[in-house]
């Protein structure tokens, strides 16, 4: 009974999201996604990992703490999964094509951050982009968009701001 109350508590003051995201939530299954991807060639570098906390930070909304809990909940969901698909499931009963599109934008920024996109981060953007029903064309797109903001120095341009349920990361 106390813990009931303690969560009705927390979810009205807006502290039950820095405490958990349920095994649902579309930002835990993005963020397992891009942990995987960061970790695909065997090495999660230093700039994978400051560019993961910059996107969960940025994209999101979050603060430090609450970026921190997310990443370990997304690396834990990424040891426990069996294959992409409660992930691509949650993305894509959560948002929309524009919000599909800007999650693989953003595991493009995250196939960049080391400065080398291998083979493995290739196929496995290809792969999520499939499954979430983005076409080639516009993952290949995103590719280019997502590098050449990068050469320009400018990042990915565009806005990021928390989406609502079916909506898009607008």
């Amino acid at each position: 009974m106390f813990d009931q109350i303690r969560n009705f508590v927390a979810e009205l003051t807006g502290a039950s999201e820095a405490r958990s995201f349920s095994p649902d939530d579309f930002r835990l299954a993005a963020v397992a996604l891009l942990v995987h991807l960061a970790s695909a060639d065997g090495n999660f570098s230093a700039d994978e990992q400051r560019r993961l906390r910059d996107i969960i930070e940025t994209r999101f909304g979050l603060d430090a703490d609450t970026t921190t809990r997310l990443i370990e909940l997304g690396e834990v969901q990424d040891r426990q999964a069996v294959d992409f698909y409660h992930f691509t499931h949650a993305l894509t009963k959560a948002l929309d094509q524009d919000g599909r599109q800007k999650i693989i934008a953003m595991m493009w920024e995250i196939a960049f951050a080391d400065g080398t996109v291998t083979e493995v981060e290739e196929s496995i953007v290809a792969r999520i982009a499939d499954l979430l029903g983005v076409s080639r064309p516009d993952r290949l797109r995103l590719r280019q968009q997502v590098a050449d903001g990068i050469a320009a120095g400018t990042g990915f341009a565009g806005p990021w701001a928390p989406a609502a349920a079916k909506g898009s990361l607008s």
